[in-house]
């Protein structure tokens, strides 16, 4: 097939993506004792690896065991063993695929259950309405505290090259710490680090900024970063144009566009704000937007399920295609791509009048999904959303239970 789809691309680090197609990160919830990967990942990935998609990108790899999305999650520090990180790497770069890892800190989107560190710029808690004692209160950053997160963002990333990663990228969408930051409903500072944009912004370049200067070159160096947060008064569509700007100017080698936060959901499809978001290629009217404005190679994320879609995405001037839930059901659809351009991933449609239940079912049954392919399995679109979050909670709940223990959290 002759679809732009399968063109390589190459990067401003001069590495090639295979083709346009990534797996955008989606947080797996499965890491073996002591936040690393084991074999179900490592089956996981390589089913990814090869399913034809040119770009893997992980879920969310913490820079800190003490904050945690959730339980079962991967952290990668100083004194962390690289085997399982190798193991990793080499299951996901099957097939000539480039792996990298997305790094993150969670700031204030840390469930109360978890304990640890609740960091973020200011102590402004999630508003979730009746669900917002779920999460901690959060307590404003040291410069100290910040300081020592950079070189946490720096340490991680190296570390993941080391073990055989092509790249990483730097989670600074979805309200997480870098995005919390970035906000102005969040970010209430008055010192370098909040204020005007360019001192929101200041983290998320101080840590780019560190990462490049402890990776080789050849490693690529990306930002995922909210074209919008979709919450009145927040983060902006203005403000992403000038941020993309001034991470083009930090030689970033891709940024890719999301949107929303746990507040509003929008890279689910559902605001806080009201605004509308197409029902296919949620972000693609902002990253053509943006994709116009920079030489740097734009990756957009959302509601991508058809190859027509994908094709659209790329003739208007967006780089990479993204792909999340997705892949998640079908983990071959590039490769059938390939055969048929009617191949279509069938996403189950969960839609409870509790929208934060809603999330958090669409993120049970997608997990569940790639449970099923750790275990040498085919996903299996059909299950019961009802009956998938409340194995989730439980299973969550169990392991949450073991991480407050192992730390002696109080």
């Amino acid at each position: 097939m002759s679809s732009t789809v399968f063109q390589p691309l190459t990067l401003p680090n001069k590495s090639v993506l295979p083709n346009r197609l990534a797996k955008a990160a989606m947080e797996e919830n499965m890491a073996i004792e002591g936040h690393l990967p084991g074999d179900a990942m490592f089956k996981l990935y390589r089913a990814w690896a090869t399913g034809g998609t040119g770009l893997l990108i992980t879920g969310n790899v913490m820079v800190d065991h003490r904050a945690m999305t959730g339980p079962g999650g991967v952290a990668l520090e100083a004194e962390t063993s690289l085997e399982p990180f190798k193991k990793w790497a080499e299951a996901g770069t099957q097939n000539g695929t480039q792996l990298w890892m997305q790094i993150n800190h969670p700031g204030r989107q840390v469930y109360a259950a978890m304990g640890g560190q609740v960091l973020s710029p200011s102590d402004i808690a999630l508003d979730m309405g009746k669900h917002s004692k779920l999460f901690g209160k959060p307590k404003p950053m040291t410069e100290e505290e910040i300081l020592e997160l950079i070189e946490r963002f720096a340490m991680t990333a190296a570390r993941a090259i080391e073990a055989g990663f092509h790249g990483v990228q730097i989670h600074a969408a979805h309200g997480y710490l870098i995005s919390q930051f970035l906000s102005p409903l969040t970010n209430l500072r008055d010192d370098a680090w909040g204020g005007s944009l360019e001192n929101r912004a200041r983290l998320l370049y101080e840590v780019v900024k560190a990462v490049k200067a402890r990776l080789p070159e050849s490693a690529a160096v990306s930002v995922k970063l909210n074209s919008a947060d979709f919450q009145r008064g927040g983060f902006d569509a203005d403000d992403a144009k000038q941020v993309v700007k001034q991470l083009s100017e930090l030689k970033v080698d891709l940024v890719e566009l999301s949107g929303g936060s746990y507040e509003s959901p929008a890279m689910q499809g559902n605001t806080a704000d009201g605004s509308t978001l197409a029902r296919e290629a949620y972000f693609l009217k902002f990253a053509e937007e943006i994709a116009h404005n920079t030489a740097m190679p734009i990756m957009t994320t959302g509601g991508i399920t058809r190859l027509p879609i994908a094709e659209q995405v790329l003739e208007a001037g967006v780089d990479i295609v993204g792909m999340g839930r997705a892949l998640a059901f079908t983990p071959d659809l590039s490769n059938k791509w390939q055969d048929t351009a009617d191949a279509k991933a069938n996403l189950p449609e969960i839609e409870w009048k509790d929208k934060t239940l809603g999330a958090l079912a669409v993120m049970a049954v997608t997990k569940r999904q790639l449970q099923r392919m750790g275990q040498g399995k085919a996903p299996k679109p059909n299950v019961s959303p009802f009956f998938a979050l409340v194995a989730d909670q439980m299973r969550l709940k169990k392991l949450t239970k073991a991480y407050r223990k192992r730390y002696n959290f109080a």
